[in-house]
């Protein structure tokens, strides 16, 4: 599992990241002091665990997870003990308080890698799906995800685009994003979801897939470039 470590004083970090190297199966990908440091690599995708401190300068911990769209797995570490209700309201896997021991800190990364088990289990499951069925008017149609290239929002009814048809159906934007796997599916703007592995070119907010422009929202920009072009872009 590869982690990140984000705590403003450069001795946890150092204490974390030697727990961290004792254990085989997780792999320390990055440390910051600051957690706007960090962004890209979290919205990019690349951290599967976070251990995260609250009371940071400049931005607290807590708040910060509340701005991430899919958080990674993300386990509290801190000195006050105050604030573990509302890291689990956030849905964190587990708090420590420092000084952390070893033992606590296994226990915690043991969960960690029991969560991730599961999530990827899950999410092979979801992917080995080949194929969809959709209502269309009296007709219900079967839709192979790999001929899927993305779906636009009309008001009450979803429009899908497929390398040969278009299909309309009565399925909300939220339901269809649910049952999709992501990747390679995300949902680029409130009105589209594409499919990024059909994406010809991004030209400025726009994604080209064959003749179509599809619209990416300003806030989701930067992620879906990173996500389309991550650390494959030639300059």
């Amino acid at each position: 599992m590869n982690c990140m470590i984000i705590d403003d004083e450069p001795l946890a970090r150092e204490g974390l990241a030697g727990y961290v190297q004792k254990i085989d199966f997780l792999t320390l990908h990055a440390t910051a002091e600051d957690p706007l440091e960090a962004l890209p690599e979290l919205e990019a995708g690349r951290v599967s665990l976070l251990f995260l401190d609250i009371q940071m300068p400049g931005m607290n911990g807590l708040d910060f997870l509340r701005t991430l769209d899919k958080p990674p797995l993300t386990i509290i570490t801190t000195a006050y003990p105050s604030f573990a209700l509302d890291g689990y309201e956030l849905e964190v896997l587990d708090y420590l308080v420092k000084p952390i021991t070893f033992q606590r800190f296994l226990k915690a990364a043991l969960k960690a890698r029991r969560q991730f088990l599961l999530l990827q289990e899950a999410e092979k499951n979801r992917s080995s799906n080949e194929y969809i069925f959709v209502k269309c008017e009296s007709r219900i149609e079967r839709v192979a995800l790999a001929d899927l290239l993305f779906a636009e929002s009309l008001e009450n009814y979803v429009q899908l685009y497929t390398r040969r048809r278009r299909l309309i159906t009565l399925l909300t934007m939220k339901s269809l994003a649910e049952e999709l796997p992501c990747p390679p599916f995300y949902r680029v703007h409130r009105s589209y979801l594409a499919n990024l592995g059909c994406v010809q070119a991004l030209e400025g907010n726009l994604l080209h897939i064959g003749e179509h422009r599809i619209p990416v929202s300003r806030r989701l920009a930067e992620k879906i470039r990173q996500t389309l072009v991550g650390g494959r872009l030639l300059e």
